[in-house]
């Protein structure tokens, strides 16, 4: 059924055309399918789903092992603390995250959408939901066709409840990356939520509920940019979800003993599971269409007809355009798997990814800011001495109390006639005021380049060299 608008097309007559403006969706009902594919899917919601539930519970050296905290201005990372100055390696992380995501298209199609994004994971187990409630693809259609009793009321109250509280849970989780979730959860137990975290649960609970349970393929299909642009990024060599039609074609039923050869068909049965364990409804017989998300439910399907009718398997398979048209051995796929676009991403991607971890690596737990005291720019001190005022904010970002010292290089005889040393609090940020003095005539009037040296008392490499200027009156 679709929605229609009548136009003058202005043909001879007058006459008038209808034209679909949009079709009203069909509701899909995925089948249940099982084998090898299906079951790394779920290998994969597992793993997807142990990390995002189970880190937020996680603790190091007492506190969460990953936490946004947004309010402090600080982002845990088990044994690393990071500063909005850090988000340089977020920013790295993104383009790793992109660059893969692009060299694993290139390769075998849309391997993310098929078996980790958020949406495929979370439709999945609300399917599974459905299915132990419900039933299977058949149970479920003709329960929706019957008129509504008590029967059906009460198993989509149970579906649906069971749904919330999984969409709610989600929420809740997601939120515990930026509130300490035990914290949260006894918010959540004595009923004193804030504002922020009451909206977040609520908004990503009803997200997660909504798209896995009321739109599903319909954000693959409408919403989502990837099913857009992936195009730009497959060619001919790249492994998709293909059926063979030169194998296939003609298709035709046929009892199982039947001679397919006499009967002039070919190993296709048009059984139509390929269809009806789709998650989006599309018919991979048809050719590449952007709704398939490469989740490979229907090679599972189509494989355990063939064993059924004694015919080879792969009448579905990954393979690539070229592969299908050639005939090519599978040796001989894996062989132009190595390509020019392939080794670009493999060579930018390793590239980005040495250079992230390297700098993380050899990144510094300290770091010094220098701001000059604007109400005195120099002054002379008992002993005829040149004396300039500074504050250093030093921040420590190791997970232990810390002590500093303080010293200046880049002037002969200056010193540091404050305190040379600032012990700092674990993950903390400390506001020091430093008084460096000078002979007036070891330095020409006006500024002169100094540098403070600030190191840590027990390690001695961690140390930071920062530039300056010191004063010297006219």
């Amino acid at each position: 059924m679709s929605r229609t608008k009548v136009l003058r097309a202005g043909v001879a007559g007058g006459a008038e055309q209808a034209i679909n403006l949009y079709e009203v969706r069909r509701k899909i009902y995925p089948r249940a399918v099982h084998g090898w594919f299906a079951a790394w899917r779920w290998a994969l919601v597992w793993l997807t789903q142990l990390i995002f539930y189970g880190l937020p519970w996680l603790t190091w050296n007492e506190r969460p092992a990953v936490l946004f905290a947004l309010e402090a201005r600080r982002f845990y990372l088990f044994g690393m603390v990071l500063y909005p100055q850090d988000f340089i390696y977020l920013t790295g992380l993104l383009i790793i995250s992109a660059l893969a995501l692009f060299l694993f298209t290139a390769v075998a199609g849309r391997l993310w959408c098929g078996y980790a994004c958020p949406q495929t994971v979370y439709t999945e187990i609300f399917l599974w939901v459905e299915r132990k409630i419900e039933g299977d693809r058949h149970q479920r259609m003709k329960l929706d066709a019957q008129p509504w009793n008590t029967a059906k009321i009460g198993r989509k109250v149970a579906k649906h409840a069971t749904w919330i509280a999984l969409a709610a849970w989600t929420g809740f989780t997601f939120v515990g990356y930026f509130t300490p979730i035990r914290t949260l959860g006894a918010e959540v137990l004595t009923f004193s939520l804030g504002p922020w975290e009451t909206f977040w649960i609520g908004f990503y609970g009803f997200a997660t509920w909504g798209n896995a349970g009321f739109m599903r393929e319909q954000v693959c299909k409408y919403m989502c940019p990837y099913a857009r642009f992936q195009s730009a990024m497959f060619d001919r060599d790249t492994l998709i979800v293909t059926y063979d039609e030169t194998r296939g074609e003609p298709r035709g039923s046929r009892s199982r003993k039947a001679d397919r050869a006499a009967l002039g068909v070919g190993d296709c049965i048009d059984c139509g599971l390929c269809v009806e364990v789709c998650p989006t409804g599309i018919d991979i017989r048809e050719g590449l269409q952007y709704e398939c998300i490469g989740c490979t439910a229907c090679i599972d399907a189509c494989d355990q007809v063939m064993d059924k009718m004694s015919y080879p398997q792969g009448l579905i398979r990954y393979d690539t355009e070229n592969g299908v048209a050639n005939r090519w051995s599978r040796s001989q796929l894996l062989r132009r798997t190595v390509r020019p676009r392939v080794l670009v991403y493999t060579a930018i991607l390793l590239g980005v990814t040495i250079a992230l971890f390297a700098q993380l690596a050899m990144r510094m737990p300290l770091s010094v800011n220098v701001i000059r005291d604007r109400g005195t720019l120099a002054r002379e001190v008992e002993g005829g001495l040149i004396e300039n005022v500074y504050r250093l904010q030093i921040s420590n970002s190791a997970e232990t109390a810390a002590t500093f010292r303080i010293g200046v290089e880049g002037i002969p005889g200056a010193v540091v006639a404050s305190d040379p040393q600032a012990e700092i609090a674990a993950a903390g940020t400390r506001l020091v005021a430093v008084r460096v003095r000078a002979a007036p005539d070891v330095a020409p009037s006006g500024s002169n380049r100094l540098f403070f040296v600030v190191s840590a008392r027990d390690n001695e490499r961690v140390t930071v060299r920062e530039k300056s200027t010191f004063y010297v009156p006219r």
